[in-house]
């Protein structure tokens, strides 16, 4: 009897010990992103599908609803020498990570993968997380700018829905006549569009009307928001809401945001990339679709994309490349993909029922994929969020009547200029 629970004793301390012995071997890996709960339910079945297949692996998913909020955080962990394993990191900004050390060149690792390779990525995606000759993040997803619209607001006002093919005339002449005051009481109640006053925005109207943002897009020396074509779609953009008031003014996007507006019915049109698509797929009140953006003179849109980055200080490189490759592998492409979050980066998923299934919102999604070839991106700079958000306040005020679009554009210029003589100092 007692030999009996002598060696049941044994054999428990034994499982105990064994078990201990696992869990200390188990690799942690911390992964962080930005988004609304909408979003975080996508990586919550990432990193759920992830730990079927490697439960070596613990992945700690830290979700930051606020992109400011993120960004000032990410800064705060790195400059304490603590920052995620992994995190998720627009193109436009990961050059100031890489600038201070922050990042691991994934290169060899892309090299050495058996899952996935270079050229299964659409190179327009790809090709923005390369900084100085090294590829720093791999990316998740393709998406262009594009216009979502509110389909029972176009019924009501006789309005055909916007064709792959409409013109910055015929988006004006919608937007218009969306713009209402329902009530009568002298205040508009429904705008016609709602895009933000930012450099991101901007920029894709610059190229439609043959203006650039930068002197050289390989190796920019200066902003070019004061030449001729630079300045008339500058003041087009600004027009929107100084001339037309087809957009909300600064009091009336500080009382309720243009998203929010979207989505409870009162704004006609809105600008942004494939991550609104979950939120707006809660939507029941009304039917919704997308829209390219209008062209110009000529056709352009304007990159947005996240990456999947390394930090450099991550004592578990391996295990965290594992989550790397394994989120960017078909299996993890499809599966956010489903939620609508993202247009797939890798070529053979976007054109998959995973982005495109039968009967789902958006309708007319396959102009994510359309728009590929003509998705254009700002330069790839150590310094370019700098650049960007110096010049997006000159954006923002000239947008609210406070400045002139010469002003603004003149201002900017040389208030950025020091950033550039900054990036090209030996």
């Amino acid at each position: 009897m007692f030999k009996r629970i002598g060696l049941l004793v044994v054999l428990l301390t034994l499982f105990v010990w064994l078990a201990a012995c696992q869990s200390a071997e188990k690799a942690t890996v911390t992964f962080a992103v930005s988004g609304d709960a909408a979003e975080f339910a996508a990586y919550e079945s990432l990193v759920a599908s992830f730990s079927e297949i490697h439960p070596e692996i613990d992945v700690q998913l830290q979700l930051v609803p606020s992109d400011s909020e993120y960004r000032q955080k990410l800064a705060t962990a790195f400059s304490a020498g603590d920052p995620p394993n992994v995190m998720l990191l627009n193109y436009r900004r990961f050059g100031a990570f890489v600038a201070e050390k922050g990042l691991a060149p994934l290169d060899d690792y892309l090299a050495g993968s058996k899952v996935i390779a270079r050229s299964d990525f659409f190179p327009q995606a790809i090709d923005a997380f390369y900084l100085d000759g090294s590829l720093y993040c791999i990316p998740q997803n393709l998406s262009s700018l594009v216009v979502y619209y509110n389909k029972a607001l176009f019924d009501a006002a006789g309005l055909a829905y916007p064709a792959n093919d409409w013109t910055q005339a015929d988006f004006l002449a919608a937007a218009r006549a969306l713009t209402q005051d329902i009530d009568g009481d002298g205040r508009i109640d429904q705008y016609g569009a709602g895009i933000e006053p930012t450099i991101s925005r901007l920029a894709p109207f610059v190229w439609q009307f043959g203006g650039e943002l930068v002197d050289n897009q390989t190796k920019p020396t200066r902003l070019t928001l004061d030449s001729p074509e630079s300045l008339a779609a500058f003041q087009w953009f600004v027009d929107l809401q100084v001339t037309e008031h087809v957009v909300p003014d600064a009091v009336a996007e500080s009382a309720q945001d243009s998203e929010s507006r979207f989505l409870n019915g009162t704004l006609g049109m809105y600008f942004n990339s494939r991550r609104s698509t979950p939120t707006m797929r809660t939507i029941t009140a009304f039917d919704w679709d997308v829209a390219p953006l209008p062209r110009g003179a000529q056709a352009a849109s304007i990159l947005h994309s996240d990456g999947y980055c390394l930090a450099e200080q991550t004592a578990n490189k391996d295990a965290a490349w594992t989550f790397i490759e394994y989120a960017n592998s078909a299996p993890g492409q499809a599966i956010v993909a489903l939620t609508g979050r993202t247009v797939p980066s890798l070529i053979s998923v976007a054109e998959s029922d995973a982005f495109l299934p039968a009967d789902s919102k958006p309708a007319n999604g396959r102009i994510f994929l359309d728009a590929a070839p003509i998705i254009r991106w700002v330069p790839i700079m150590a310094n370019w969020s700098t650049i960007e958000e110096t010049a997006g306040q000159e954006v923002e005020r000239a947008f609210y009547g406070q400045v002139s679009v010469e002003e603004a554009a003149e201002t900017a210029v040389t208030l950025t200029q020091p950033y550039f003589d900054e990036a090209n100092t030996p």
